[in-house]
């Protein structure tokens, strides 16, 4: 079912973005009387799911979701039809209009996307407003895993200052260790500033981690529902049942319990629960990946003060451009990590199995209007860069034809598009690939 979940969020988010970024063109060719022949959602490779027609254009749903196109007279994009470019110019084409108005055609698309995206910001500060954890407020320190052991964190370590400076969000940390080239961290343990140096062979592990630093919190664990085949239920434990210790032994902290299960995969540890102010003990033999097979709801808040910014309206405009101006640099900053070879963030890159798992499995709107602006950034910054087939391929064609005074030639216009497309078409192959075998690791 979270499957599921996520892939309709995905999915709606995509195709609403691709339909305002194909409007962005739209409107654009509109304004400066262009014809447009055809408004697709998804690609028509072949044939299409629905088409209908309205005046001179034609809307239709592609089978092929891997974006979208408005087909406008006289111009060689996505569809690659190249006859009309054999007739004589008509004052409706695309061909035909000045320079300036064919480049706000081809940016039409990429400005639709940073609209919305900011549009978007604005709207989920104004209603839901911007939650986060103060650093100061991690009571008990971070829980450090393998790599952020091996870069010389440990658990219970308080972070203090990042490259000389201090982070109000915690969830700020490892981005700003990532994006902005930190070199070293103070912490905060047993009573001691300690220093902590991060190298370029820390950064490119940690492009590859799925996590570094996560929230070091009390142990108090209820058992709320059970996975299929749980080893605990099977075993006799019970929703409800509070676990107090593991082999007679008692936890200050969930990451110290979670870490007694790992050192005993597949092994039968004696749990002891509370159940109706009695004590059980119960033999479980754990999973081959170290599980009891129980779920269990812990919330930060129980043990944290978080805090939240609210906006009125006019507060809310602002901040959300604000918002979306931090994400879009961001975002340009990872470049720096996919093209240095000392990181090899290519190795990270991911397809649509990696943009669904952004989605939580269950149905939240906040979150779902929050990684659909963040898609709608990525979308435009993506689309804006200079290779044939994509809007900053045609931009880029524009310009030279403004600087030059010369257009360049239709035929080289259509191989750069071939080329293009066929760079773009391995891109999407690569990173789904990487999809595929990290499913294997």
């Amino acid at each position: 079912m979270d499957i599921l979940i996520k892939a309709a969020q995905f999915f709606l988010s995509l195709s609403l973005l691709i339909v305002l970024h194909e409007f962005g063109h739209f409107i654009f060719a509109k304004i400066f009387k262009c014809r447009v022949e055809k408004f697709y959602l998804f690609f028509d490779a072949g044939f299409s799911l629905f088409k209908t027609k309205r005046g001179e254009t034609e809307y239709g749903i592609g089978w092929l979701p891997l974006g979208g196109y408005v087909k406008i007279a006289g111009m060689i994009d996505e569809s690659m039809d190249k006859e009309q470019i054999k007739q004589q110019v008509q004052p409706w084409e695309f061909r035909a209009k000045k320079t300036y108005q064919r480049l706000l055609i081809m940016v039409g698309g990429v400005v639709m996307n940073f609209i919305a995206a900011l549009i978007i910001y604005i709207g989920v500060l104004y209603a839901w407003g911007d939650e986060y954890l103060p650093n100061e407020n991690v009571t008990y320190g971070i829980v450090a895993n393998d790599l952020a052991e091996e870069i010389g964190f440990q658990s219970g370590d308080k972070i203090l200052t990042v490259g000389g400076d201090y982070i109000e969000d915690f969830h700020d940390i490892v981005p700003t260790i990532v994006l902005d080239g930190v070199e070293d961290i103070q912490v905060e343990r047993n009573g001691q500033v300690i220093d902590i140096a991060i190298t370029q062979d820390h950064v490119a592990k940690m492009v590859k981690s799925k996590g570094l630093l996560g929230i070091r919190y009390p142990f108090n664990l209820t058992v709320s529902s059970f996975v299929k085949k749980s080893p605990a239920q099977e075993a006799g434990m019970e929703k409800g049942d509070k676990i107090v210790q593991l082999n007679h032994q008692e936890f200050q902290f969930h990451d110290q319990f979670s870490s007694v299960l790992m050192a005993n995969k597949g092994q039968e540890l004696l749990v002891t629960v509370k159940r109706n102010e009695q004590l059980i003990d119960i033999p479980i033999t754990l999973t081959d990946d170290g599980m009891l097979g129980v779920s269990w709801q812990n919330n930060l808040s129980e043990f944290f003060e978080f805090e939240t910014l609210t906006y009125g309206f006019l507060e809310s405009v602002p901040a959300g451009i604000a918002r979306g101006w931090e994400t879009s640099v961001d975002y340009v900053k990872q470049f720096k990590l996919i093209f240095n070879r000392k990181t090899k963030g290519y190795e990270s890159l991911g397809g649509f199995i990696t943009i669904g798992n952004i989605f939580p499995g269950a149905w939240n709107w906040k979150v779902f209007w929050n990684m659909t602006a963040f898609l709608s950034i990525i979308l435009g910054i993506m689309n804006i860069l200079p290779i044939p087939a994509l809007d900053g391929g045609h931009v880029m064609f524009v310009l030279y034809e403004m600087i030059t005074g010369r257009k360049p030639n239709e035929k080289f216009l259509e191989y750069a598009q071939y080329v293009g497309l066929s760079l773009l078409l391995l891109l999407v192959l690569y990173a789904n690939v990487n999809d595929i075998l990290r499913l294997f690791k």
